[in-house]
């Protein structure tokens, strides 16, 4: 390997080879996403994801990006619920930018129809083809471990955004118990990839998913990459013991 390194589950490769090979595990994933999410979590993460939305708390008007939005089960979330506010007060139409680096992604949750203000978009979380301040918030949710420099992705969350922009990171953590991390990587480890192979045919895949998880920093780490890359206010919320975690921070 030559080059920079970036981490691949757990391995290590050159940093521009990690796009091409993350690229392969979502195009070979893409149809079967939403239903392997449900069998691994048990259904847990929609819960999560509820939560999320509820933070958020979008607005009419609001320009809100869903990065790595991958099948716009976020992004459906927030256009409902800016509709449901423009109902009942008035104001414009928000717009929901959802932006995943896969294509085929994008298509599989186009299938599954969309919502008028969501407007879907290839588009890499390192190089965003927004301009500045162009954002009242940034929502990313299970994509930034798969990134290949996460803090030039949280840099470039914080120029999208507007000065008092909201940024909200929902991704896998690190169980806030020894035992409950003792079960979670003996479920993570042994069930879902045997799952995967079983349901989606591809073992890897989620072999990979597993291991990048287990990669990711720990809570209070990613707060501090918050931080150096400018938002203020940082804070994080753990899901179901530290299996999940919500970073949160503002851009000033």
């Amino acid at each position: 390997m030559t080059g920079p390194a970036a981490t691949f589950g757990f391995r290590d490769v050159a940093a521009d080879e990690k796009p091409r090979l993350v690229r392969g595990v979502f195009d070979r994933v893409a149809r079967r996403y939403d239903l392997m999410n449900d069998l691994m979590s048990g259904g847990v993460h929609r819960l999560w994801k509820d939560a999320v939305a509820a933070r958020l708390n979008p607005q009419p008007g609001e320009v809100i990006i869903d990065c790595a939005g991958g099948t716009g089960d976020m992004a459906r979330r927030f256009a409902k619920m800016a509709r449901r506010a423009q109902q009942r007060r008035g104001g414009a139409d928000a717009t929901i930018l959802l932006m995943d680096y896969n294509a085929e992604m994008i298509t599989a949750g186009r299938e599954k129809g969309s919502e008028p203000e969501i407007c879907w978009n290839v588009g890499d979380a390192q190089r965003l083809p927004l301009p500045d301040g162009c954002a009242d918030a940034y929502v990313i949710s299970f994509g930034i471990r798969n990134v290949t420099d996460v803090p030039a992705a949280l840099r470039e969350a914080r120029r999208v955004l507007k000065p008092g922009g909201r940024f909200l990171c929902l991704e896998f953590s690190r169980p806030v118990t020894e035992p409950l991390q003792k079960a979670y990587d003996a479920y993570s480890f042994k069930v879902i990839p045997a799952v995967g192979e079983l349901v989606a045919k591809d073992r890897e895949s989620y072999q990979y998913l597993v291991e990048s998880i287990r990669r990711f920093p720990d809570q209070q780490s990613f707060a501090q990459m918050m931080r150096e890359a400018g938002f203020a206010r940082v804070s994080y919320t753990n899901f179901t013991g530290g299996v999940a975690a919500l970073h949160q921070g503002w851009a000033i």
